[in-house]
């Protein structure tokens, strides 16, 4: 078992909670930066405290925010982590066309800031640092597949937010010969997904309907095509990055496309319901600009890190599918209790 520090930004989004439970199985201690809020923003990380099994492992939780440059440098410095995980960011691609600057700010400067942190760190030890980039830096695809040679055409203020991000880690691995990798992984899913990304949204509103809680579903481009993953999948390729002798870039992907037409049909059709009679298409949630088609080719991943997709899309469905059932049945058994009250 190892007895490595590992530092985790986002720790209380889908892959933070997922990658905690990866490296505290692999014998790290673990601390994870947590934005500081009036309510708690724990719930996923709630079940690692809760497990008898986990009782042992040693998961830290400090408050911090990549806005903050000092707060970060004292994290890093205080911790001496021997791997950092830079997963923070305000992610969600059309919120990124309303809060820019915002998103940039925590984004693109984060990454900088915590760089720079990393930086000084490496004078006193060896650190490694993974960073979280996304298939949305293709954008506007110049080729299909994507790989880690396709050129940049980002299509939103997030997508810019992660180039920049980007060119930065490799900038500071070449010119500080600091062991910083990039992840540039596909879209990536699971139960634990935020409810207003699409998958989720799917599934949630889906089960929902199916148990009568509500009645219509809607979203916007239904062409979109993606290359969905199994979230608890690909944060392995992340620690795997950072085990290698030389730092370098990965695609992450499954090497399929499936379009949000297509994800609603899966959906829906395991819940025995026909999609077209309760989806409809809302202006309000089509992006300025947007990215038709992402592919990724993870053959480099597969090649050097000997990793590769475990889920098909069709089994990823079916597992965010019975987890939103559970909750709307739950759901449904409290309106009824309520109702006869």
């Amino acid at each position: 078992m190892s007895s490595k520090t590992a530092l985790v930004t986002g720790i209380t989004g889908q892959d933070g909670s997922y990658l905690a439970e990866l490296l505290l199985q692999k014998g790290y201690e673990v601390h994870g930066v947590v934005r500081r809020a009036s309510t708690f923003n724990t719930a996923r990380l709630e079940h690692i405290y809760q497990d008898r099994h986990a009782s042992d492992a040693k998961l830290v939780l400090h408050y911090g925010d990549l806005t903050d440059g000092t707060g970060l440098s004292s994290l890093v410095f205080s911790i001496e982590p021997d791997e950092i995980y830079n997963l923070g960011a305000q992610s969600h691609v059309r919120v990124s066309f309303d809060q820019p600057l915002y998103t940039v700010d925590v984004a693109a400067l984060g990454t900088l800031r915590l760089l720079e942190a990393t930086r000084q760190l490496s004078s006193r030890k060896d650190v490694r640092l993974y960073q979280a980039s996304s298939s949305e830096m293709f954008g506007k695809v110049h080729e299909v597949p994507q790989r880690e040679s396709t050129p940049f055409y980002p299509r939103s203020p997030y997508a810019c937010a992660k180039v920049y991000s980007f060119h930065q880690i490799v900038n500071y691995r070449e010119s500080y010969d600091l062991f910083a990798c990039n992840g540039i992984l596909f879209n990536h899913e699971s139960p634990r997904r935020g409810e207003t990304f699409v998958t989720r949204k799917i599934t949630r509103a889906a089960t929902r309907i199916r148990e009568g809680l509500q009645d219509k579903l809607f979203l916007g481009n239904l062409d979109a095509k993606r290359d969905w993953g199994y979230a608890k999948d690909y944060v392995e390729a992340m620690w795997l990055m950072l085990q290698q002798d030389e730092p370098d870039d990965f695609v992450i992907a499954t090497g399929e496309t499936h379009s949000v037409s297509e994800f609603l049909e899966e959906t829906f059709a395991y819940l025995e319901l026909d999609w077209k009679k309760h989806v409809e298409m809302d202006p309000r949630y089509l992006r300025p600009s947007e990215v038709d088609l992402l592919l990724g080719d993870a053959s480099k991943a597969r090649d050097k890190l000997g990793w590769e997709a475990k889920t098909s899309f069709q089994e990823l469905v079916r597992i965010m599918v019975q987890e939103d059932w559970a909750l709307a049945k739950d759901e449904s058994v409290t309106q009824n209790a309520r109702k006869a009250a």
